[in-house]
């Protein structure tokens, strides 16, 4: 896996593609042409990265054939719902090698994970996409903080273990350091779910109900996360482990966290249009809460967060019946 194509330039598809830079050639796909001139030429994403300075070795461009050409290794690292459509419109272009997802999410109106849609648009079973192994990255891994070289984990899962080794060592840096496994639906079920939990987190906080409300929610909305995983095919021990505690604690307690932040403007009382314009960039808790109810129905904690997001119920009447017994 020396050739890395990392397609998406947002935080985290330009820090990943900034760690794999350290370890080889890594070409970096932009959707604004603007943007590529401009991590090409500065070595930087200022939008989304302020005040960091990308590796000099990475290359960037608009010109998503001229990324892949040679890839060994693909990483996808676009929202998760434009990643149908993105893969879509790549999927005659996407070399056979293996492909690493960093979305995390549910899709709207299919209900999918994400490594479930890279299977579904490729057309092979969950954990390859058009004959190449599907890996999922997830972890505490706040984009900036990494950007910035400050230390890390990541679990790297794929079917294949030694797929997810490579890939692990491969993005690994001294500060960056990657954990393979298996568990590809454990990993993909707590990276979506930890957001809608981080939502539920940020409203208590925004409403003002105190340190044993927040961890009260946070609790409880992972053991509903692991029992929704096991009940899918996940393993149990992911969900305590740097993908799903690491993961939930990581995007309930920072400010970086954009769904902690949408949550906390929806507590302090304010509509999810204006709240999601306060807080910047994709919130993807949003999307998900409504689409994993959709597809499994029974999920007590999801649904309360999903009646605020709808403006069903106050946060703090949400928040109630989350810590309720009955």
């Amino acid at each position: 896996m020396r050739r890395v194509a990392v397609l998406g330039a947002g935080a985290w598809g330009t820090a990943v593609a900034g760690l794999a830079a350290q370890g080889g050639p890594t070409r970096l796909w932009c959707r604004r042409p603007e943007l590529a001139e401009e991590v090409h030429r500065s070595h930087r994403n200022a939008r989304y990265l302020p005040d960091v300075q990308l590796p000099a070795e990475l290359a960037a461009s608009a010109d998503v054939h001229e990324v892949l050409d040679g890839a060994d290794v693909v990483v996808l690292a676009v929202p998760l719902q434009r990643l149908r459509a993105q893969l879509t419109a790549w999927r005659e272009l996407l070399p056979a090698v293996p492909l690493v997802n960093l979305a995390k999410g549910v899709e709207q109106g299919s209900g999918l994970f994400g490594a479930e849609v890279v299977a579904d648009v490729l057309g092979t079973a969950s954990g390859t996409g058009g004959g190449r192994d599907v890996a999922v990255l997830s972890g505490p891994n706040l984009a900036l903080e990494i950007a910035r070289g400050q230390p890390a984990a990541t679990v790297v899962a794929c079917a294949d273990l030694a797929v997810a080794t490579a890939v692990a060592q491969r993005l690994g840096t001294p500060s960056f350091h990657g954990h393979p496994v298996t568990d590809v639906v454990g990993v993909d079920v707590a990276g979506a779910l930890k957001n809608v939990v981080a939502l539920a987190v940020g409203m208590v906080e925004g409403a003002g109900l105190g340190a044993n409300a927040r961890a009260a929610v946070l609790t409880l909305g992972l053991a509903e996360t692991a029992a929704l995983g096991v009940r899918l095919g996940g393993e149990q021990g992911t969900f305590l482990g740097l993908a799903g505690a690491g993961d939930l604690v990581a995007t309930c307690t920072s400010g970086l966290s954009r769904n902690h932040r949408v949550g906390v403007a929806l507590g302090e009382g304010l509509p999810l249009a204006a709240a999601l314009e306060r807080s910047g960039g994709t919130a993807e808790g949003v999307w998900t809460a409504p689409a994993v109810l959709d597809r499994v129905g029974e999920l007590p904690f999801t649904r309360e967060v999903v009646a605020v997001l709808r403006g069903e119920s106050p946060p703090a009447e949400a928040v109630g019946r989350l810590l309720s017994p009955v």
